[in-house]
């Protein structure tokens, strides 16, 4: 960062890398751990494999045979993929429906799709003309309806954008030209990445669709000084998707591909992303959510809502599910750390977040018999140790003099999916 004068203590980033990589991560997003990720766009309609329906279907060669298949037996033939726009018509969307979901869930933020690869924005985009939610489908600024549901709701609320889009004639042209022209950035990208910014000032951008093109092509490092530095929204947090070669290494938090999972403690934020369904994020659980936070992540689960604007219900009740097992265990999780260890294989696997002066140690199974043994904690005269959910301090017997416990367990009551957590005070 650049210091200037007149401006008291405020960092001025310049256009590169090594400034930009510079920026502290906004502390209110390592302390979420938990948000909502929703695809929702034109793909929702055909509602078949995924949201890359269109690329399937007539982009990649030769296109994929179970979407030609699944389109000559329900639609007319010389269908054309803009056409699906007027179905996804959103009669159902009840932002509040969904914010309250959102919040019963337990995630603290939540990422709705702006523009995914197919162009179609869900806001009234001045740059993408007759190819968004305002001018055809549901004729409502779903962006903005949303935004201010989930606000209202004291959650975060940040904005999923593809740079690139699969058939526009501009990038199709810059494509031919190996990059070395611009015009798509310049007159369709960049433009309507400003004006989303200032219009609905999103706390994150979930950057993606950048791996055929280089960042230069993009002016992704432009971009992010400006968003950083004269933005009127600074403390907005970006992830790693900015340019062919950058993910892992530059930007804010890493998501570095899809369901991405390190093997060890990462020295850089990260997030992890997967969907409620596992084969799809679109229209279409397992709880990675204590592995990835006891390794400093944060765990973004994915909802595909249908095109009348539903979350179906088998949806809503793993994220109420979800929700009422954080609301018991949450002290784990929210704003905790990852341990001086992440894992201990005893009795059964451990994982390990601590705050404050607690250490946390969670068991995703239940352990064969009614104890548990810790090893690695150090213990003292006044070590406690408690089940979250029960004010009961639980007994406990050392393993060595100063370190590992045995700790007898009450009943624990066992549902799939399940995991427990003690709550070790007075240990190090």
């Amino acid at each position: 960062p650049v210091w200037t004068p007149g401006h008291c203590h405020t960092a001025r980033y310049t256009a590169d890398w090594k400034s930009l990589d510079a920026r502290p991560l906004p502390a209110w997003y390592d302390e979420a751990k938990v948000g909502i990720f929703v695809h929702w766009g034109v793909f929702s309609v055909p509602g078949f494999g995924s949201e890359w329906f269109w690329w399937h279907w007539q982009g990649e060669q030769p296109p994929d045979s179970k979407c030609v298949k699944f389109m000559s037996k329900n639609y007319p033939p010389g269908f054309s993929y803009p056409e699906f726009a007027p179905n996804f018509n959103a009669e159902f969307f009840n932002p509040g429906d969904w914010a309250d979901i959102f919040k019963a869930s337990g995630a603290k933020y939540v990422v709705l799709t702006a523009k995914h690869h197919e162009g179609f924005t869900t806001w009234g985009s001045p740059n993408s003309w007759n190819w968004n939610s305002v001018d055809t489908g549901p004729h409502r600024d779903l962006v903005g309806d949303l935004g201010e549901a989930v606000r209202n709701r004291s959650l975060h609320y940040g904005l999923y954008n593809s740079l690139y889009e699969w058939f526009h004639p501009l990038y199709l042209l810059d494509k031919k030209n190996r990059f070395r022209t611009q015009e798509f950035v310049m007159h369709k990208l960049l433009p309507e990445l400003y004006n989303m910014v200032v219009r609905y000032k999103p706390e994150v951008i979930w950057s993606d669709g950048d791996w055929e093109a280089p960042d230069t092509y993009w002016n992704s490092t432009q971009f992010l000084a400006w968003l950083y530095n004269d933005s009127p929204v600074k403390v907005i947090v970006t992830n790693d998707r900015w340019g062919a070669g950058c993910a892992c290494k530059h930007g804010g938090y890493f998501n570095c591909e899809d369901k991405f999972t390190p093997g060890k403690l990462p020295k850089h934020k990260w997030e992890k992303c997967t969907s409620v369904d596992k084969f799809s994020w679109g229209y279409r659980r397992n709880m990675k959510l204590l592995r990835t936070v006891a390794l400093g992540g944060n765990y973004l689960l994915n909802v595909g809502p249908t095109p009348d604007g539903m979350i179906p219900a088998v949806f809503e009740e793993r994220l109420r599910g979800v929700g009422a097992w954080l609301k018991i265990n949450g002290e784990a999780i929210y704003a905790s750390k990852p341990w001086r260890i992440q894992i201990e294989n005893s009795t059964v696997p451990v994982w390990y977040t601590f705050q404050g002066s607690s250490v946390f140690a969670i068991m995703t199974t239940k352990p064969p018999k009614p104890t548990v043994q810790l090893m690695e904690p150090k213990t003292s005269p006044t070590t406690t140790v408690t089940l979250l959910g029960s004010q009961k301090p639980l007994p406990w017997s050392p393993v060595n003099p100063n370190a590992g416990l045995t700790i007898l367990l009450p009943e624990l009551p066992y549902t799939p999916g399940q995991a427990w957590i003690l709550k070790l005070d007075g240990v190090h």
